[in-house]
């Protein structure tokens, strides 16, 4: 579905209005834009690159003491203006359901849960150094049906179901088992185990755990992942790390591809941030891609984040 900025901005204070009787209603969003230089293996050239930025609106109502409604609609919204007509805005998550005692089911579109047990352990997501460059799994899906249980001592279950959604069509499901807390604020550690069953065409299995020791957040992936049509697979893992100091922010990341028949991929990303206020950001970094049977990719950028 494609929206004009009309359309999203009606949407918007539609919700507010009719929201401002009963329920809790969130407008949010991001605005990211790098300036780059960019060399995808057919020589460097400079852009102005929109990097995953989005506006949406979330929120709760409250049915009962035990039940509540939860909402949420978000748009990607392309600043830099390079966009193919029609194409500038985009559907991110979109979704309803309930969420009460029983944990919480969520209808729509949707990450699944594979995706979500990264939680933040990829350091530079929606940037070129994102692992989605060199791994499956990283999947929006759309007819979606989501529950997580709430937290039992800490863990947490998930389970994403995709409908075939035609005669022809083919579901698919994707289960992941949460630990600790992914922004690392209520505890010192965050653990995830996740698997993919045909989902796009992959089966995917990935373990995920981000810990702070001594002032630095250190993060690692594991991931193998099969082609459901060819039985192709490849094992990977991705280290990561970063380190606060003032305003600054210094951030690593490695991540590695190795697939049958010898095709070895991998890519490090190094970065840093400066923070100018809790809203606004400015940042860096320089992400090199080694390709065996394609070319090689380098990107160094200067941005600006802000977030409302």
């Amino acid at each position: 579905m494609k929206l004009s900025y009309s359309a999203i901005a009606a949407t918007l204070l539609g919700v507010c209005s009719a929201s401002s009787m009963a329920a809790n209603v969130e407008i949010y969003g991001r605005a990211d834009v790098s300036v780059q230089s960019s060399d995808e293996g057919e020589g460097s050239f400079t852009e102005v690159k929109s990097n995953a930025s989005r506006i949406g609106f979330k929120g709760t109502h409250e049915l009962s003491n035990e039940l509540s409604v939860v909402y949420k609609a978000e748009f990607q919204v392309d600043l830099d203006g390079d966009s193919n007509k029609g194409d500038s805005i985009t559907d991110r998550n979109q979704y309803i359901g309930l969420k009460g005692n029983f944990g919480e089911v969520l209808l729509g579109k949707n990450d699944t849960v594979l995706k979500q047990s990264q939680g933040k352990v990829d350091l530079f997501s929606d940037h070129n150094g994102d692992i989605k460059v060199l791994w499956k799994g990283e999947n929006r899906m759309a007819d979606t049906i989501t529950y997580k249980t709430k937290k039992y001592n800490g863990f947490q279950l998930g389970v994403t179901y995709v409908a075939e959604d035609s005669v022809d069509g083919e579901d698919a499901t994707s289960v992941a088992l949460f630990y600790g807390d992914k922004a690392l604020k209520k505890s010192s550690l965050y653990a995830a185990l996740a698997f993919d069953s045909e989902m796009k065409g992959y089966d995917v299995a990935r373990a995920t755990i981000q810990a702070k020791l001594a002032g630095v957040a250190l993060g690692a992936m594991v991931q193998t992942q099969e082609q459901v049509s060819t039985g192709k697979e490849m094992d990977g893992f991705l280290i990561s790390a970063k380190y606060g100091i003032d305003n600054w922010t210094l951030k690593g990341q490695l991540q590695t591809a190795n697939h049958d028949g010898g095709d070895d991929k991998s890519g490090f990303t190094l970065g840093a941030d400066y923070k100018l206020a809790k809203s606004t950001k400015l940042y860096t970094f320089y992400t090199s891609f080694d390709m065996d049977s394609g070319a090689d990719e380098d990107y160094l950028a200067l941005g600006i984040q802000y977030k409302f």
